[in-house]
């Protein structure tokens, strides 16, 4: 499927050159990345010792050592590989792919204020997986997860479509843009879901949430760790993408295909993510303009950071959403909306976002 680009504006404000990066020094970068990745490690840990079922690391040791062979022993154990694990390997997942998604999508498209969620992505694939729904219900979660992504590569490509024909004035047009076209498919699929008694399905594909991760059902998110791989191998192609159309064909890169390759890589990320566990918003906005502004724009340079601040955020908030109501669990869409949007307000309201 050959998708057209974006057309690139002879209006300054929507570029999104390279910019020089007034980043620290290499050694301290590695120093500071291996910090925020011993915390991260560390929260994962944690994470695998809260919730509802007491789980503790002696139990758990003394089950698999067979030093206690009693029923809360092999509980401990249990619960860690069944439930905790898979959750805490599925949040890591998912919020690296979808900060490393929304990354791509911000060089893709040469606006730092548009990630999936902001641009129809995320509400078509949540159409798709209605459709299927509709048309298919006994249909694999491969099959869904197909259909989603197929829905979303097109809701993707509807979007950069609506951009080559409205003049971008004003870098916020896009993501205004954005929003507006899911709000229409979101609108149009709430209607759908309405008349077919599906409106509590809907909640749950809309809403992130990572209680019902368990062995067995969130192996699909790996394919999200292999995209994210594959955007890594082509980071310096993505970078030269970003300076635009022309620049990227004098440089003697095919434009076209790298364009279609990222796409790609975001529509399938977006699908399996809601497929496997619901919407996740801003993620993919706030992390890469975070690290952008600490880092700059070479993506083979940020994109380790993007997916390590991804994960991070998105364990912190998940943390966050099962400790504040405990024994109840808050989504851990609603708590990554609520931190997300107040940080879009603040990247939409400083004073140098008209040159973003």
């Amino acid at each position: 499927m050959t998708l057209a680009p974006a057309r690139p504006t002879a209006t300054p404000v929507t570029a999104r050159p390279v910019r020089p990066a007034a980043t620290p020094a290499r050694g301290g970068r590695r120093t500071l990345f291996a910090a925020v990745a011993t915390a991260v490690a560390v929260l994962s840990v944690v994470s695998l010792f809260v919730g509802v079922t007491d789980v503790t690391p002696a139990g758990v040791l003394a089950a698999l050592t067979g030093a206690d062979d009693g029923a809360a022993g092999l509980s401990d154990a249990g619960v860690l590989l069944v439930s905790r694990l898979p959750r805490t390997l599925a949040v890591l997942l998912a919020g690296s792919a979808m900060a490393v998604a929304g990354m791509l999508m911000q060089v893709l498209v040469r606006n730092r204020f548009v990630e999936p969620s902001t641009a129809g992505t995320v509400e078509s694939a949540v159409l798709g997986i209605l459709v299927v729904t509709i048309m298919a219900p006994g249909a694999p979660l491969m099959g869904k997860m197909g259909v989603a992504a197929v829905f979303a590569l097109a809701g993707t490509a509807l979007f950069l479509r609506i951009l080559r024909a409205v003049p971008l004035r004003s870098v916020l047009v896009v993501p205004l843009i954005g929003l507006m076209l899911g709000g229409v498919i979101s609108a149009a699929t709430t209607f759908v879901a309405y008349r077919l008694d599906l409106l509590q399905s809907l909640g749950a594909w809309t809403t992130g949430d990572f209680s019902g991760v368990l062995r067995g059902r969130y192996e699909l998110l790996w394919l999200t760790f292999v995209l994210t791989i594959v955007a890594y191998l082509a980071a310096d192609r993505f970078t030269v993408a970003g300076m635009g159309r022309e620049v990227a064909t004098t440089l003697g890169l095919g434009y076209r295909g790298v364009l279609n390759l990222g796409l790609v890589i975001v529509s399938l990320v977006s699908a399996v993510v809601v497929v496997t566990v619901g919407v996740v918003p801003f993620l993919g906005l706030v992390v890469p303009n975070v690290v952008s502004r600490l880092l700059g724009d070479d993506v083979r340079r940020t994109a380790p950071w993007v997916a390590l601040l991804g994960a991070g955020l998105v364990l912190v908030c998940d943390l966050i959403g099962r400790v504040v109501r405990y024994p109840y669990e808050v989504p851990v869409g609603v708590v990554v909306g609520v931190v997300g949007s107040v940080l879009f307000l603040y990247l939409l309201l400083r004073r140098d976002a008209r040159v973003a």
